[in-house]
């Protein structure tokens, strides 16, 4: 999966906000039954290695910040090493685990369970997900997603496209740029949405392929990318991006594009691609691991995430007016079952290339 890129942390939750949620220590309520018993188990371990989760990333700053002040006496430590890295990781310190809990793009979270590096743990909230987006004993779950999205700027584009049919039209000759699904995950998600947009699906991804084909004959493609494209979309330089919806948000909100940029589902079909956590196989601190899991599938934690502008896992979940004005509901947005899209790789690969560069 391609390395992400940084998003800033959310603002703060209302100082309200955060007395409720530290005031069971003081005799209130719990997020979950069991909790207080499970943070006293967590205090006589004191610690909790969290595995490729950069503070800057989906806002786990932020979930940093709150797990602390509801949990005093565990300590959170992490680094930032890129989903297939830590697989590689995990895999090396087999024997002597370093690691409590590890988060990657879904794919990277199946190859760990093959490896058997990871553990069974059902955190709160399990059974709510998607079958395609948790393993069955709970060797991982997803607790967000990136979602394809056109990403577009008004300034450069008159009329904004609101679904994959639009964007054959003539207006938008040389406007379009995508990631190469060839070296890239994303490049690989948006075909499988781009599939599902015109009558396919995971399983029979033709449709993607051919769509893209389209798009590059109409001359409507501006440019292939090898690695993301958001300082030239930032800069001014890409009318229309397909790409991940956070990325518009970002742009959008934080990184001052303001109403120059929208962000659109495409109307016939997007795809969500899951982004996974799992309990390390033998971890120094089962207990903390389990407190952090469960944290991250409260709501509390998913409501989190959505201010980082990635979307919660967890169906359901209320979020704040502001955060939910940002992430409006979409039906067309399907979960994407990554073990079969992980098996389509190599086909991908070679229907696009037919497709758009005329290769066989």
């Amino acid at each position: 999966m391609q390395r992400r890129h940084l998003i800033q942390a959310a603002a703060a939750l209302p100082l309200a906000a955060l007395v409720q949620r530290t005031s069971w220590a003081q005799g209130g309520a719990e997020l979950y039954a069991g909790e207080k018993e499970l943070y006293e188990l967590a205090k006589k371990e004191g610690f909790c290695v969290s595995f490729d989760t950069g503070p800057e990333w989906a806002n786990w700053k932020a979930l940093f910040a709150e797990f602390k002040k509801r949990y005093p006496d565990v300590e959170l430590s992490y680094n930032d090493l890129g989903s297939a890295a830590t697989v590689v990781a995990l895999e090396k310190m087999r024997r002597r685990p370093q690691a409590d809990t590890a988060y990657y793009f879904a794919a990277s979270a199946v190859d760990a369970a093959k490896k058997d590096v990871v553990a069974p743990f059902k955190p709160i909230h399990f059974d709510k997900l998607p079958e395609v987006f948790r393993e069955a004993e709970g060797r991982w779950f997803t607790i967000h997603t990136l979602n394809i999205a056109f990403l577009v700027n008004k300034k450069l584009v008159k009329n904004v496209p609101t679904g994959w049919a639009d964007l054959l039209k003539p207006e938008y000759k040389n406007s379009v740029t995508y990631l190469d699904p060839r070296s890239a995950g994303v490049g690989q998600v948006l075909t499988l949405a781009a599939a599902y947009g015109n009558g396919g699906s995971v399983d029979n991804v033709k449709p993607g392929t051919d769509y893209l084909g389209k798009l590059h004959a109409a001359g409507n493609v501006q440019r292939v990318e090898g690695t993301t494209p958001y300082a030239k979309f930032i800069k001014g330089e890409i009318p229309i991006w397909i790409g991940y919806e956070n990325d518009g948000l970002k742009a959008k909100h934080s990184d001052g594009m303001g109403d120059a940029c929208e962000v659109v589902i495409p109307k016939e079909a997007s795809v969500a691609a899951p982004y996974a956590i799992s309990l390390v196989k033998g971890g120094p601190n089962p207990n903390a691991g389990k407190l952090w899991l469960n944290f991250i599938m409260s709501e509390a934690g998913q409501q989190l995430f959505a201010k980082g502008f990635v979307r919660p896992a967890v169906p359901g979940v209320k979020l704040p007016d502001d955060v939910a004005s940002k992430l409006p509901a979409a039906a067309q947005i399907r979960p994407l079952d990554v073990i079969k899209a992980s098996a389509k790789k190599a086909e991908i690969d070679q229907l696009w290339a037919q497709a758009t560069l005329g290769r066989s």
